[in-house]
């Protein structure tokens, strides 16, 4: 058995049976190490920020790690902005990287660079095989380090002659390291603001963000008239009927401040303290009003159920009732395209126990709004703001969840970042409908340009903007990778392709004109 054999073993040992695949020349024994080993099942993607974004949505879903296999440093660097926003969303990952034989690395061949240098700001924890004896070590390792909690993104480089030369055989798995309850203060604390009488505010990420943490939440609110509300952007959100609902912190700033204007105190569950996404001229940077206090129940690594289960109990919430949401979708919207009408009919369309992958920027501000009564689903964003993720997270949770509908609400100019994502759906066969918002433009880029307050702006900057000249035909991209779909320019249409979508088990776009 050969350095990479044991290490694809050990993997399958350790339960990572998924692997999303960009290979070369340093990665061809693993590549055989893969046919070789029953358990692995392996994804042929077309570019590696493919490959990184679809083991997020596959972390998301599965609740443990997938593997990538990526080509050198280049290789690498294509998947960086999804391994950023991997770990951003906490999603556990383990990324198999080739690397040149150790003897060659001296020769400064035109693929080498820095591998591990390009790795440590994306990832929590990165190792260079020494030799074949040590990878199936070094894979025990990575698992650990990927499944810490609450989800780490691990890197494991694997020099070619440590994947071909002899090694002694797959190593024992490591148990998994459970998550920490919180300390009796925390709880405590908790207890205090939330028994004052004072405005106060369960603010939610993470696990709380599950239909058990939303009950619980739900259950403490009822009872002590606490408001409870989500962070921004979300990893995984179990919403529509029978679910808890639940608000997001608004994105704007001044909206933002003035939805935690005039709280006391702020219980922050699995999530951190609230900050701007980015820096605006003259606005503040934190989002909470001065004197307001902010008190951890739950980092994200804890034990969330636990720490929001002993505060229901301290509080004598655990028997009161919660206001579910009701199955009340609205009825299907006509006429002119608009983001109300399209917001409208996606609250109808959401299949029962759909997954929703929401990258759809400017068009989809007023999705999540109309959908908080459709069909029980599950919704998923972009936690760390690199675009281009939707597409492959959809490829990932599918993956993860054969028998769950995915629809991918998906912007058109980040759609380009990752278009090939469509290729690989159509090759595996997968449940997803992608439904593309074509408005020939980065528009959420326009109205960024409004608030940072740049002035005088004129055609070239503007252009930097417009994705036309020429415009893009999606519907043609998607044909020529083998995904049938359909381009709407009406809400009537709009409504008939998206259920057909939803209808067909595999693969299906529908390209919206804005």
């Amino acid at each position: 058995m050969n350095g990479a054999e044991s290490l694809v073993r050990t993997l399958v040992a350790g339960g990572v049976d998924t692997c999303f695949a960009n290979p070369g020349t340093s990665e061809m024994h693993f590549v055989a190490a893969l046919d070789h080993t029953e358990g692995m099942r392996c994804v042929l993607v077309l570019f590696e920020g493919i490959a990184t974004g679809a083991a997020d949505g596959y972390a998301r879903m599965a609740d443990k790690p997938a593997a990538t296999l990526l080509h050198l440093g280049p290789g690498l660097a294509n998947g960086l902005a999804n391994m950023h926003n991997a770990g951003k969303a906490f999603s556990p990952m383990i990324n198999i990287v080739g690397d040149h034989a150790t003897y060659h690395r001296n020769f400064d061949a035109p693929l080498t660079s820095d591998i591990a240098g390009a790795a440590k700001p994306f990832s929590a924890w990165v190792r260079t095989s020494g030799n074949a004896k040590s990878v199936a070590a070094d894979g025990v390792a990575a698992i650990a380090a990927a499944g810490t909690p609450p989800g780490q993104v691990a890197t494991l480089i694997l020099p070619a002659d440590t994947a071909w030369s002899e090694a002694e055989g797959p190593a024992l798995i490591s148990e998994p390291l459970e998550r920490k309850q919180v300390s009796q203060k925390c709880v405590s604390d908790a207890v205090r603001a939330l028994s004052s009488g004072k405005p106060t505010m369960l603010l939610l990420g993470g696990l709380a963000l599950r239909e058990r943490g939303l009950e619980l939440a739900g259950r403490i609110g009822a009872k002590t008239g606490a408001k409870i509300m989500a962070q921004t952007f979300v990893g995984r959100l179990d919403r529509g009927a029978g679910r808890v609902p639940i608000e997001r912190l608004p994105y704007a700033i001044d909206q933002a401040r003035a939805t935690l204007a005039g709280l006391e105190h702020i219980i922050l569950v699995g999530t951190r303290v609230p900050v701007a996404f980015f820096a605006y001229p003259n606005k503040p940077s934190l989002l909470a009003s001065e004197g307001t206090e902010l008190l951890t129940l739950a980092r994200t690594e804890d034990d969330i159920l636990d720490a929001l289960e002993r505060l229901a109990d301290e509080l004598g919430a655990l028997s009161v009732p919660t206001q579910a949401a009701q199955l009340a979708p609205p009825s299907l919207a006509g006429g002119a395209i608009c983001d109300a009408a399209l917001s409208q009919s996606l609250g109808a369309l959401i299949p029962e126990n759909a997954i929703v992958v929401e990258e759809a920027l400017s068009t989809g501000a007023g999705f999540f709004a109309a959908t908080w009564n459709s069909q029980p689903h599950t919704w998923l964003q972009n936690m760390g703001g690199s675009i281009g993720l939707g597409m492959p997270m959809a490829t990932g949770a599918a993956i993860a969840c054969p028998t769950r509908p995915v629809l991918n609400l998906q912007a058109d100019g980040s759609a380009m970042y990752s278009i090939q994502s469509l290729w690989t759906q159509a090759r595996e066969g997968l449940n997803i409908t992608t439904v593309l918002f074509n408005n020939k433009a980065y528009a959420c880029l326009r109205q960024e340009l409004a608030n940072v307050g740049a002035q005088n702006v004129g055609r070239k900057a503007l252009d930097m903007l417009d994705l036309s000249r020429p415009d893009i035909d999606f519907v043609g991209l998607a044909r020529a990778m083998g995904v049938p779909g359909a381009k709407v320019t009406t809400m009537e249409q709009f409504n008939v392709e998206v259920a057909r979508g939803l209808r067909t088990s595999g693969p299906y776009l529908v390209e919206v004109m804005i």
